[in-house]
């Protein structure tokens, strides 16, 4: 099976369509592999980028900069881990402003709905949130580094008191 690949500023440009569109609330663009949903909430613009099934979709966008590798994501003994996942392609901040303090640091305790990180795209600002209630016990993402879709971006342990 042959890996489709998606170039970053296809993602970007349905994005800006939206977003600069005033009549446009919302948008979706489906390929046989792949569907782009980009919704105008409050306070920005949500982009959603999919696969269909059977069909492995990579999000391409050549780094500047060779990227560190990826911290190694430690084994669940149980399905009690549960993944704060990036709904979108942006770049991961852990807090709002950088002389902010972060909103969530390993060891914290999250509740569901708690805003736990920012990811920016197209220079609009998505407020992450926890879908689970738990203690963070892994931060996977360095601060200010891009993620993709789909990418876990800390770890939350459902079983904490």
């Amino acid at each position: 099976m042959t890996e489709q690949k998606l170039d970053l500023d296809q993602i970007r440009a349905v994005i800006r369509i939206a977003s600069e569109s005033p009549d446009v609330a919302e948008l979706e663009v489906e390929s046989p592999t792949l569907k782009i949903s980009v919704k105008k909430v409050s306070g920005g613009v949500r982009a959603v980028v999919s696969q269909h099934a059977g069909n492995p979709v990579a999000v391409h966008s050549p780094p500047a900069h060779p990227a560190p590798a990826a911290p190694a994501v430690p084994a669940a003994s149980g399905d009690h881990l549960v993944p704060v996942t990036a709904p979108m392609v942006g770049t991961f901040f852990r807090a709002a402003k950088p002389d902010a303090p972060p909103f969530v640091s390993e060891g914290d305790m999250v509740e569901t709905g708690q805003t736990v990180c920012i990811i920016e795209a197209m220079k609009l600002f998505n407020e992450i949130q926890s879908e689970v209630r738990g203690r963070i016990v892994r931060i996977l993402v360095e601060n200010a580094s891009p993620v993709e879709y789909g990418q876990s971006l800390m770890l939350v342990d459902t079983t904490a008191p």
